[in-house]
């Protein structure tokens, strides 16, 4: 069996306040998503929501069911949003096929069947996955880089200078719950998700790529006036609770992926801190 899985457990904030630098790695910090012919996955209690990669070789790697779930199938009451963050390769949902290149989306809905992974022409893909329970069945769409909405955020003069590509939302493709999109931080600018939020109604998790190996990012987390943080590299995942803020800055530009699920699409839906109210 090449999926592997663990369950990871929910925090409330009391008992955050509490928490060391080891314990909020523990609880907060997801590694080790790609290892070579697995399939990895982190089964969440925040709003059941699922965060994995792939990373297939010689062979195909199938995306099989997990015990937490009680299903035949993976996507049997899921959905599955894919961003490639490797090399071509090839994702076949029920016998199709959709070659995705570097930073392309793949969303599949609920009961699309079998789901594989692929190497394409001898490249190395890198598959990261996010997952959310569904409660309908929509269709299977892929997204490219010119296909996603594209917002331009903040200035030089703050550090925050970034390009928002939304690739799984609801104004792209039809979803239940899943969001998924690529954030990308313009060279000299560090600080992403600044003013910082919170949206109570939904979770979310940052996966950080395209930072150089000897470079690192501060993650930001906790209530507005009650932060904590974790130092994380390339190729690591973080969660951020409902009542959680999340805001990062880089010892490097670099570049992330915003997952998110909770019962609302409004991607809007936020409440918004000013930096000088942080504690």
């Amino acid at each position: 069996m090449s999926t592997n899985y663990r369950v990871q457990f929910a925090t409330n904030p009391d008992d955050f306040d509490s928490y060391d630098s080891r314990k909020i790695r523990d609880n907060f910090l997801l590694q080790n998503l790609f290892s070579d012919d697995s399939v990895n996955l982190i089964y969440t209690h925040y709003d059941r929501f699922i965060v994995g990669g792939a990373k297939p070789g010689k062979s195909t790697l199938k995306l099989d069911t997990i015990q937490p779930l009680k299903a035949e199938q993976f996507l049997d009451r899921r959905e599955l949003g894919i961003i490639n963050v490797g090399e071509k390769g090839i994702v076949t949902v029920d016998g199709k096929k959709y070659t995705l290149e570097y930073k392309e989306a793949l969303y599949v809905g609920k009961e699309a069947g079998q789901v594989t992974f692929d190497r394409a022409d001898g490249h190395q893909p890198l598959f990261y996955l996010n997952s959310a329970p569904a409660h309908h069945s929509y269709p299977i769409q892929k997204i490219t880089q010119e296909e996603a909405e594209i917002v331009e955020l903040g200035s030089l003069q703050t550090a925050n200078h970034r390009v928002i590509r939304k690739l799984i939302v609801h104004s792209i493709v039809k979803t239940c719950q899943l969001q998924m999109g690529m954030t990308q931080l313009k060279e000299g600018s560090v600080w992403n998700t600044m003013p910082p939020h919170v949206h109570n109604r939904r979770m979310e998790a940052y996966f950080y790529f395209e930072l150089p190996e000897d470079q690192a990012v501060c993650h930001f987390l906790g209530e507005p006036e009650n932060t904590r943080h974790v130092w994380l590299h390339n190729q690591q995942a973080v969660l951020s609770p409902p009542w959680s803020v999340h805001c990062g800055s880089g010892t490097s530009n670099y570049t992330f992926i915003w997952g998110m699920a909770g019962e609302n699409l409004d991607y809007g839906d936020m409440y918004q801190s000013k930096p000088t109210d942080l504690r």
